[in-house]
């Protein structure tokens, strides 16, 4: 693994904050204190390993000169026998002699087991029925393995004499005569490897006999085995002089390999037993140490009862657990890489880790002799990993909704919306999404892991916020097609209906996650989210998570207030645009436009109060009457707007400061009903009055008047102050120019002064 992989993360989850920064300096401090100590460490494993290594060095020069000895006395007694053959004057007449007495008995003994062949085989086969019969017990398993290694040895004998022969013709024919071997040979094998892959149950049960001899025949074969290996060696090293000693030619020819049949059926019965737990494992990761328990009650039952029927060289115990292991390793290993593996089963074996050594060691067994580790010390990487998984499965699902929420928005489909106990429009995803969440976040609190909850944790957080951002940007889009230039020739007023409908659900949405009353026992979304995780985190990251929810919290209510706004600007644009275009126009006077548009709100808050939240009604009043406010205000740049004003030139004057009065009293007599928001809606209409005072007075003191409009108002626009003055009917360019001055002065006082408090004549363009 690449230290920058490793390290990264690490450095990721302490330094959270700009604020983590002040802990750098501790930081290097503890860094170094334990590099300094894993140094040390490093220098005595080094200086064990170079120990070691020097000893074998040590133990292989002693042994290449033990060898080069024997070599040498080999080689004197060679060159004793010649010089004893030189001695004796007759020796090649008695050498060929005694090699013909030799090579006679030999032949007669071959003559012998030649014809005594067969026969032997019928006994033979006659004790494997007899075996078969009570395979619990095998009373005849000795003298079927001694019989079998003489048939065998004979054989051998046979086939590699006529190799030497000058003839090889017969060699076919002995293949032919000896194929008989070869079934009870199969039949022996059957009954070895019975035993082998049921040594466990076989002990458990108390037949400690058969065990026993088993174990004389492997042992008996690897002894075998080892002299073919060290006859091989020989000829292939010292062949002239490795055929001259007859004796240690003698007996199997070949290698059996019963002790590696041995290995292999410990290793294929303990494959047979992890494949059925770990079938039980996929069923349910909580079953993962239940699956496994045979695996420790084999091992005991191979220390308690196994070891004293074995050679003590074969080490069974410590075989036993090496093979075990290393099964274990391989099966963890290949569900660990497995790409469909699901996050609670790498969490069962991120925790099963931890247990299985404690238990091996409770077997007697060091975690330093468990080698490889059995998950290739990895645990940082699959924690990672499953964190990971966790983060997938978050993202995938997050997804989902969002797309199921943008169809349902656009495509606003009768019976999309649902309805709370409030009777409150509602989306019908948001409860599914709170519910994923608790169910996402309970399962990365069952790695007991605060990193891998608080990393879960920050991904949901990043999850809410983009979704946030999401259902504005589609609310936007959404709202451009109704407010943008011309757009009103083809409303869709199904579509418009709906639309309005889903931007009072997507604002009860926001006051559903934030909205907790103690009195009724009522708990928010994100509140009881914030229960949820508090048992599974460090108390530092709670400490820095704090902000990130009051930032969520705000967020909430932006959306909220985002949406009320929205389905205000909707009915100016749409209901109201071609109302709006008469004012301060001469049909103003003879229409009854402010009554209709307040007509028009009482009319939706009719409709709308009973399935909006009742947090957000006072809202959506206090919203109508600024944007009214606003829109009436901007109305100055209506095309025809104009108000005539009483001079000497002229008898004819307009009624407009009565009209003025008549439209913020049809306001003020809607908004009144409204006590909670009346207070600051009649305060802020006060400007209407600004507004009347700048068309009555003198045109020579509007420089004055603008001046303390200016000082009240210090987001007075020049723009709509200059179409207001110009919607006089006495506009003058040289008056216009000095109260743009004196604009311009206070603007200049205002920005080296404190800042400006935003006004509702910030609105007015």
């Amino acid at each position: 693994m690449n230290d920058a992989d490793s390290i990264t993360p690490r450095l990721s989850d302490l330094l959270r904050s700009p604020d983590d920064l002040d802990k750098i300096p501790s930081l290097r401090n503890e860094f170094t204190r334990k590099k300094t100590v894993i140094d040390g460490h490093l220098k005595e494993g080094l200086k064990d390993q170079l120990e070691v290594t020097q000893a074998g060095m040590k133990s292989i020069s002693d042994g290449q000169r033990t060898v080069d000895l024997i070599k040498e006395e080999m080689i004197k007694i060679d060159q004793l026998c010649v010089e004893a053959q030189n001695l004796i004057s007759d020796f090649p007449h008695i050498n060929q002699v005694s090699q013909a007495h030799r090579n006679f008995s030999m032949v007669e003994t071959m003559r012998m087991n030649l014809e005594n062949f067969n026969d032997r085989i019928t006994a033979l086969e006659q004790l494997l029925r007899q075996d078969d019969d009570d395979l619990e017990n095998m009373p005849n398993l000795l003298s079927i393995h001694y019989e079998l290694s003489q048939l065998r040895n004979i054989r051998d004998e046979a086939m590699d004499q006529i190799k030497k022969s000058s003839d090889a013709s017969l060699a076919s024919t002995l293949e032919d005569f000896f194929a008989r071997l070869d079934e009870p040979i199969s039949w022996f094998d059957e009954h070895i490897g019975l035993i082998c892959l049921n040594m466990i149950s076989i002990i458990q049960n108390g037949n400690n006999g058969l065990i026993v001899r088993l174990a004389i025949i492997i042992e008996e074969e690897e002894r075998n085995d080892k002299k073919v290996r060290t006859l091989q060696q020989a000829r292939q090293e010292y062949k002239d002089l490795a055929s001259r000693f007859k004796a240690i030619t003698a007996g199997p020819k070949e290698l059996r390999g019963y002790k590696e049949r041995f290995l292999e059926c410990i290793r294929a019965h303990a494959q047979e037993q992890f494949e059925s737990a770990l079938d039980l494992f996929r069923e349910d990761p909580e079953k993962l140490e239940k699956s496994m328990r045979w695996f420790f009650n084999e091992l005991n039952t191979v220390k308690l009862g196994m070891v004293e029927l074995m050679p003590k060289k074969w080490h069974i115990f410590q075989t036993y657990g090496k093979i075990y292991h290393q099964l274990m390793h391989d099966h963890l290993i290949s569900l660990i890489d497995d790409p469909e593996l699901k996050p609670p089963y790498m969490l069962a074996i991120i925790h099963w880790s931890e247990k299985y050594y404690k238990k091996m060691e409770k077997l007697g067994f060091k975690r330093d002799e468990l080698i490889p580790d059995i998950i290739d010390n990895r645990e940082p990487e699959l924690v990672r990993e499953w964190r990971q998984l966790i983060i997938k499965f978050l993202d995938e699902w997050m997804s989902r909704i969002a797309s199921a929420d943008r169809k349902d928005f656009t495509d606003r489909a009768p019976d999309t919306l649902d309805r709370d106990e409030n009777g409150c429009f509602r989306t019908r995803n948001l409860v599914d999404m709170w519910r994923m969440l608790r169910e996402q976040m309970l399962v990365a609190g069952s790695s007991d892991r605060p990193d891998i909850t608080e990393g879960v944790i920050e991904a949901m957080l990043k999850s809410l916020r983009t979704r946030q951002t999401t259902w504005q940007k589609m609310v936007d889009e959404e709202c451009m097609k109704y407010t943008s230039p011309g757009s009103t020739s083809g409303v869709d007023q199904d579509g418009y209906q709906t639309l309005q409908d889903w931007l009072v659900a997507i604002a009860n949405d926001q006051i559903a996650c934030i909205d907790d009353n103690e009195e009724s026992g009522q708990i928010s979304y994100l509140t009881r989210f914030k229960r949820d995780f508090e048992p599974l985190v460090t108390p530092i990251y709670l400490e820095q998570v704090v902000p990130e929810l009051e930032g969520l919290r705000d967020s909430y209510v932006d959306l909220s207030t985002h949406c009320i706004t929205t389905f205000t600007t909707l009915i100016f644009a749409v209901d109201f645009r071609s109302t709006l275009s008469d004012f301060f126009t001469p049909k103003w006077y003879s229409e009854a436009g402010m009554r209709r548009m307040v007509s028009t709100f009482d009319d939706y808050l009719t409709d709308y109060s009973q399935v909006l939240h009742h947090s957000m009604l006072d809202i959506l009043v206090e919203e109508l009457a600024d944007t009214l406010l606003v829109k009436y205000l901007s109305c100055v740049h209506n095309k025809g707007a104009k108000f005539r004003r009483p001079s000497s030139t002229t008898t004819t004057t307009d009624p407009y400061e009565a009209k003025l009065r008549d439209d913020v009293l049809t306001a003020f007599g809607f908004f009144e009903r409204f006590p909670a928001a009346f207070t600051p809606i009649k305060e802020k209409w006060r400007v209407v009055d600004w507004f009347s005072r700048l068309l009555a007075a003198e045109k020579l003191s509007l420089p004055d008047l603008t001046g303390d409009f200016k000082k009240e108002y210090p987001d007075l626009k020049l723009t709509w102050l200059e179409a207001t003055i110009r919607a006089r009917d006495d506009f003058e360019r040289g008056v216009w120019n000095n109260v743009k001055t004196r604009i311009t002065a206070l603007d200049q006082e205002f920005q080296n002064g404190a800042r400006v408090t935003d006004t509702i004549m910030s609105k007015a363009r």
